[in-house]
């Protein structure tokens, strides 16, 4: 995993990418607000609309950036933040309502962890003016966390559509959290490099 040390971006604060994924924020208080009730069928459908919604941001952000030149350093910061918050919001909630339970909670302990471990580093990093791009695999990670909560998120409502669909969901959770594991060791392993050498 390359390290680099990026320019600074003034005046991107609010452009498009960038409110695309402040909308990915604000969605994050929407969706942990639907699913406080779940046994209520139309709010887990306003959930996922919310959070599919979020999800296409998440692509769609660093899209525009790129196609626009308009990446900033605001918005390397923010992006994996968005996806955090709203991960681990949903995860939160699901261990609530024993959505995910026994077991399956040790996918959900693993991914927040990692989380916590990532930004840890990225924080040191950036007082050393170094910043750690987000992977190609991380971002796949990423990917299929949504997916699995999306599955999840869908519930008892989306079994009744597609039966199944909550235990593909835990699937796909634990497949995530295995990929969470190996993009937290890439990332540890590019961090130690620069803590060494600090």
């Amino acid at each position: 995993m390359a390290i680099t040390t990026l320019a600074r971006s003034p005046g991107l604060a609010w452009s498009v990418p960038n409110i695309l994924t402040y909308g990915r924020v604000a969605a994050v208080p929407g969706v942990a607000g639907c699913l406080f009730w779940p046994e209520v069928a139309w709010l887990r459908w306003v959930a996922l609309g919310i959070f599919i919604a979020a999800g296409i941001t998440d692509f769609l952000d660093g899209y525009l950036a790129r196609a626009w030149s308009q990446q900033s350093r605001l918005g390397q910061m923010l992006d994996p933040i968005a996806d955090k918050l709203l991960v681990s919001a949903v995860l939160i909630m699901f261990a609530a309502d024993h959505t995910i339970a026994s077991y399956s909670l040790a996918a959900a302990i693993v991914i927040l962890c990692r989380e916590i471990l990532v930004s840890g580093l990225r924080e040191y990093l950036a007082e050393l003016k170094v910043s750690v791009p987000v992977s190609k695999v991380a971002k796949w990670k990423t990917m299929l966390q949504l997916v699995a909560l999306g599955f999840l998120i869908a519930g008892p409502s989306g079994d009744e559509i597609v039966p199944g669909l909550t235990k593909t969901g835990l699937v796909l959770l634990w497949l995530s959290a295995l990929l969470t594991l190996y993009t937290g060791w890439d990332y540890l392993k590019a961090g130690l490099k620069e803590i060494i050498g600090a």
